[in-house]
């Protein structure tokens, strides 16, 4: 059986194989979504686990500062890079099997990781395992797109949402925990156990759909070629940005100016490639534009909410990192049910979900507002009631999202969304945390030049380093209320495009 690829006349390429009674939703489909699920999360942990846990992985391999932000770094940008090629690759080889291939290179590489002989040999594993990992999470997009009937559609989405949610907020008391009580061995081997788990659930789920190999005859090689080097090259120049001081350094200049300019050409080619990595027409769709906008607005926000008050108490409290894990587990576990409860809402047809997500937006305004009001009074308690209300305004923010980008698009649509949604998620996630770093500097820099100057000729200057030492700590309290309310201004901000954007959709339930 044979169709016309979509956006590309003229063009004809077997059309994905119909869903049959053996690929019906049931049991063997769930644990199948599940173990996708588990393994999306299993590599959002990772990469959230090592990062906290780098000046212990530091300090026990003999790593220096610059390699190790070379470490992050290269695992961030092939991550990224995979989630754009990663749907294309599972419509070519099946879900099931480039799942396992994907999850098991990930596994693999990351119990080789701490035997490592020098750095650059864990520069090679990490970046290897930066492709394994982000391969998996448009695979759980997929999924759910394909397998699960329109009633319960939604609550895989949902599921979909944890990563941006549910992710981001544990991976802190998960890093804290493994190097606290297992040694620094294990940030790199807590995704082992889960990981089996989830490799068998997909092994047994899942059904083997049949190779597609005659997909290569019209691979597009010249947007390999251009997108996969630009993209590396683009989220190298943002990570290591500020540690090289940006446009001053010539490395930088190139990953930046050489990125952009081969992300240019990859746009263009995807235009007219009759089976494009990106398809560019989809950006038509209002929703699915607004969606992707708003994204990147929101993971801003929901990455600030987690690092302004990890920064501030170790800081100006002393916290270590498993002290700050309950104000992360406030969040973090809640939305294991919190976030079902909103699909539920969601999946309502007089629900209109553009008020949901103004709602969702305006809760995280208001957590940020008062948020601001930070004191260097402040300590772990004062910040529970600012995650208490994100418990519910995160999922809110997100599952609308996922509604507008996948509503209404055709089946033969959903690796094209998936590939524009995962990729400008881990982009937007990272680009934030980058936004936010330079902003927390720059913050830093004018309260403490202003406090030392209305200090200047007090008599406590002769405190010496006790006095330096209370500066710092107030223009990080400082700081942190300046961010708190960028952050609100933003969630406003994004309330402020939705009449002007996406259209009224309803849940997949009431569509069928």
């Amino acid at each position: 059986m044979t169709s016309l690829t979509a956006g590309s006349p003229g063009i004809l390429t077997p059309a994905p194989a119909p869903t049959t009674a053996s690929t019906a939703f049931g049991l063997r489909i769930f644990t199948g979504l599940v173990g996708v699920l588990l393994a999306v999360l299993v590599s959002g942990f990772n990469e959230n686990v090592t990062k906290v846990a780098m000046p212990d992985i530091r300090g026990a391999m003999g790593i220096g500062y610059d390699d190790s932000t070379w470490l992050l770094a290269v695992y961030s940008a092939t991550s990224i890079s995979a989630m754009a090629f990663a749907p294309w690759c599972g419509a070519t080889f099946s879900l099931r099997r480039f799942t396992l291939c994907a999850m098991g290179a990930f596994l693999l590489l990351g119990a080789l990781c701490p035997f490592a002989p020098n750095v650059n040999v864990l520069m090679l594993l990490r970046t290897l395992q930066g492709f394994a990992g982000g391969a998996l999470p448009p695979m759980l997009m997929s999924v759910a797109l394909r397998f699960l009937p329109p009633g319960i559609r939604l609550y895989g989405l949902g599921g979909y949402a944890l990563t941006a949610t549910f992710g981001p907020s544990f991976g802190t008391p998960l890093s804290a925990w493994w190097v606290e009580y297992a040694g620094w061995q294990w940030a790199f081997w807590q995704v082992i156990p889960l990981g089996l788990l989830a490799m068998l659930c997909v092994a047994w789920g899942l059904p083997l759909d049949p190779l597609r190999l005659e997909r290569f005859k019209q691979f597009d090689w010249r947007g390999l070629l251009l997108g996969l080097p630009g993209l590396i090259m683009l989220v190298l120049g943002l990570e290591l940005g500020q540690r090289l001081n940006w446009f001053e350094s010539g490395m930088i200049r190139i990953f930046i100016v050489g990125g952009v300019s081969l992300l240019v050409l990859f746009f263009i080619n995807e235009w007219s490639h009759p089976l494009p990595f990106f398809k560019l027409q989809l950006l038509k769709i209002r929703n699915l534009a607004h969606a992707l906008l708003t994204l990147g607005g929101v993971l801003f926000v929901l990455l600030a909410v987690i690092k302004i008050p990890s920064s501030y108490l170790a800081q100006v409290q002393g916290y270590r990192p498993l002290e700050t894990a309950p104000v992360m587990l406030v969040v973090a576990l809640p939305q294991l049910i919190a976030l079902p409860l909103v699909v539920a809402l969601c999946n309502l047809r007089r629900v209109d979900c553009r008020w949901v997500l103004a709602i969702g937006l305006g809760l995280l305004a208001l957590a940020c507002g008062i948020g601001s009001q930070v004191t260097s009074l402040w300590s772990r308690e004062n910040f529970y009631g600012l995650q208490a209300i994100q418990i519910i305004a995160q999922p809110m923010a997100v599952i609308p999202l996922l509604m507008l980008a996948t509503g209404g698009l055709n089946p033969a649509d959903g690796p094209f969304a998936s590939a524009w949604f995962n990729t400008v998620k881990g982009f937007s996630a990272m680009a934030a945390g980058c936004v936010l770093q330079v902003l927390t500097l720059n913050r830093e820099h004018f309260h403490s030049t202003m406090l030392v100057d209305r200090l200047g000729n007090s008599p406590l200057v002769s405190e010496g380093a006790d006095l330096a030492h209370r500066i710092h700590q107030q223009a990080v309290v400082l700081t942190s209320s300046d961010l708190y309310l960028y952050m609100a201004g933003l969630a406003l901000l994004l309330i402020v495009l939705i009449p002007f954007g996406p259209t009224r959709i309803y849940p997949p339930r009431a569509a069928s």
